[in-house]
């Protein structure tokens, strides 16, 4: 079988197995969407209830359910909100391009800074500077994110009030958009770029030790043109991988700091979901966040092919 055939196949089961898991397990959780859509002081008579529950399509067994939720998806239908009372697909559209804008910048600096950083902080790594530098990153990337995000909150927006405790929650001018934004994606490029910078890091010092760096070293060529000539592009590699790895870290993430900033994004609505157990917009943002991750790692692999000649041979 062909690479690429092979590639397809494990995609499609992971995409697979993955749907089923947001399928099964909001509906693991305990709680009833119906008792915290009606609320705990209602009351309704038996066949009110039950009449709720057919309309909701719980009184279906879960092999039922599934196969619905199936269908849904092959018709680009993710359902309807319980809770929201609109249709899935609006909610996450909407809410979907503040968690991209959050998300976005934060994954093109982290990588850019964090490898031209790392590769020196490689390079160069007896420099007590370079080593001062590797400390406090190493902090960064031993530190949550939401974490860092408390801390943030609490320094520049509580302390010194540079910046909003709240996100914003409709489209103002963009100059407020950015004064609101500034924070978060600021602590989010830290996290990505500490990432980067310690995977680029320790990528460089095994490369420089190879024998071609000693070669290019031997006819003469400075510091900086064997780093940048040689050795960054294989030492690249590992970052390909890395970023499609950082985009499920970053949106994952950015959830969570949307959550501590009180943003309007897809970590208020997923956050929201769960607590009123709201399975159509659980299986659906998860949907949506799966099929985002999956595509960033098949282009991390069709990369990688393209810049690794023996991934191509083999």
């Amino acid at each position: 079988m062909s690479l690429t055939g092979e590639r397809a196949i494990r995609y499609i089961i992971a995409i697979f197995l993955i749907v089923s898991l947001n399928f099964t397990i909001p509906r693991a959780m305990p709680g009833d969407p119906l008792t915290n859509l009606l609320g705990e002081d209602v009351s309704l008579t038996d066949s009110s209830v039950q009449e709720l529950r057919v309309s909701m399509g719980l009184d279906k067994p879960w092999s039922q359910q599934y196969l619905d939720y199936w269908q849904g998806i092959l018709k680009l239908d993710l359902g309807y909100s319980f809770h929201l009372h609109s249709p899935v697909s609006d909610q996450i559209f909407g809410r979907m391009k503040w968690t991209l804008l959050l998300a976005g910048p934060p994954l093109v600096l982290g990588a850019i800074l964090g490898t031209l950083l790392g590769a020196r902080a490689g390079w160069r790594s007896s420099s007590c500077g370079q080593k001062m530098q590797t400390a406090l990153f190493l902090a960064i990337y031993c530190t949550p994110p939401y974490f860092l995000s408390l801390i943030a909150l609490y320094l520049f927006s509580f302390k010194l009030a540079l910046f909003p405790l709240k996100g914003f929650y409709g489209a103002g001018s963009a100059m407020d958009i950015a004064h609101h934004l500034f924070l978060p994606i600021t602590v989010m490029t830290l996290f990505s770029l500490s990432r980067n910078y310690m995977i680029m890091r320790g990528s460089v010092l095994q490369e420089k030790s190879s024998l071609y760096a000693a070669f290019a070293r031997a006819k003469g060529l400075y510091d900086e043109e064997i780093l940048f000539r040689h050795v960054f592009k294989n030492a690249l590699l590992p970052i390909i991988t890395l970023m499609a790895l950082d985009f499920g870290f970053i949106l994952s993430g950015a959830l969570f700091i949307e959550i501590v900033f009180s943003m309007n994004g897809m970590g208020s609505l997923i956050y929201d979901a769960l607590l009123s157990r709201d399975y159509p917009v659980l299986q659906g943002s998860f949907l949506i966040i799966t099929i985002m991750v999956v595509s960033a790692n098949l282009l991390a692999d069709l990369l990688y092919s393209r810049l690794d000649p023996r991934v191509r041979w083999r």
